[in-house]
């Protein structure tokens, strides 16, 4: 089916990190599981995630120009007008060949462009904002956006226009789902009668938490605490030799759904998408943000769970000094661990990407 004919086309925008590009893909894949014959495009940049990741996954990716403004001053901030303006005339040229009916902007320097891009040929436009505090992009696209779906209640002071606002949650894919405990531990080769936490940084690394469990090592062997420990691919050269037969160490971990699985308590940063899977899955977590993004958004994250008791946040600051005590202490209080799961799970709201993505089509069915 030809794009002139097909009114099922669909736009997304986002990227930089996998926290705005994930949720973007799971919007799409059940877009595509309702409408087998969508046509959907990403535009992101080459060098970040989304190249990589969405041509690997079969979709139609065009890229852009554009590269984030340095929060630290460097000669390619230099270049930013120049990007910018590169870009914005790119992602008018590719809207007007690909001619969405709906676009669909997931956050990152990114879905500045491209959505303004969509809105100039009318397209509809529908935001999403993974993180407490919103982002820069987000809220400068707000006026031309139909719906805007945030996923924690603070997010809503920071609008001005709260009819366009939905509280509908973080989309994750489909294959994040539990399976038996049993199962899951045997795939790390752990064994089933100890506590097991899984420590993750993301996929780069985080060095305060790669640190943190460095030093809490001993501790855990002495407790029969177990560990999936992702160190990212940036860290795994200097922890690997941490690795022992109850310490399991890994530069990636891709099926993130068996590590969850196989945990009683997670240790992690405090991303959009770590908090929606985490949500989901009702993990008993601790956060530790990272003073490192933008807006420190990281924090407002956190502090969004801590407030409703569903998970425990300790400052990177603070983690090397309490790490083992604090982990040890929560594994042994089952008490503690069932009202953090109990408490994400009425957080949670699993349905965020159908919901996004009937609304999306019932745009591209009125056009």
């Amino acid at each position: 089916m030809s794009g002139k004919e097909n009114k099922y086309r669909f736009l997304f925008a986002g990227g930089g990190t996998g926290g705005h590009l994930f949720p973007a893909v799971a919007v799409a894949e059940k877009i595509k599981s309702l409408v087998p014959e969508a046509e959907i495009l990403f535009i992101g940049t080459k060098t970040k995630i989304e190249g990589k990741i969405v041509p690997e996954l079969g979709y139609k990716f065009s890229p852009i120009w554009i590269k984030g403004f340095a929060r630290k001053f460097n000669t390619e901030n230099l270049l930013f007008p120049v990007k910018l303006f590169v870009s914005v005339i790119q992602s008018i040229v590719i809207n007007m060949k690909f001619k969405p009916k709906v676009a669909i902007g997931t956050g990152g320097y990114v879905s500045g462009p491209a959505i303004f891009g969509a809105s100039i040929m009318g397209a509809k436009i529908i935001l999403l904002e993974q993180n407490s505090y919103p982002g820069v992009t987000t809220r400068l696209l707000e006026n031309y956006a139909d719906e805007i779906h945030i996923s924690f209640e603070d997010s809503k002071k920071y609008f001005r226009n709260e009819e366009k606002l939905f509280l509908t949650g973080n989309p994750v894919r489909e294959s994040l789902k539990r399976i038996p405990k049993k199962e899951a531990l045997n795939y790390f080769g752990l064994n089933g009668n100890k506590k097991t936490l899984f420590a993750v940084g993301g996929s780069l690394g985080a060095r305060a938490i790669n640190e943190a469990m460095a030093s809490a090592v001993k501790d855990f062997e002495k407790s029969s605490v177990q560990v999936i420990w992702q160190t990212g691919k940036n860290g795994y050269e200097g922890f690997k030799n941490f690795a022992s037969e109850n310490i399991k160490v890994f530069p990636f971990i891709d099926r993130m759904n068996i590590a969850y699985s196989a945990c009683d308590l997670l240790l992690a940063r405090a991303g959009g998408i770590t908090i929606a899977e985490l949500l989901t899955l009702g993990i008993p977590c601790i956060l530790v943000p990272s003073s490192n993004v933008a807006e420190n958004h990281q924090y407002y994250n956190a502090k969004s769970l801590l407030d409703n008791e569903a998970a425990i946040l300790i400052d990177e600051t603070d983690l090397k000094g309490m790490i083992s005590d604090r982990i040890i202490s929560l594994l042994n209080d089952e008490k503690k661990l069932f009202a953090l799961s109990s408490n994400a799970l009425n957080l949670a709201k699993p349905n965020a990407a159908n919901i996004i993505a009937q609304n999306a089509i019932k745009y591209a069915e009125a056009v």
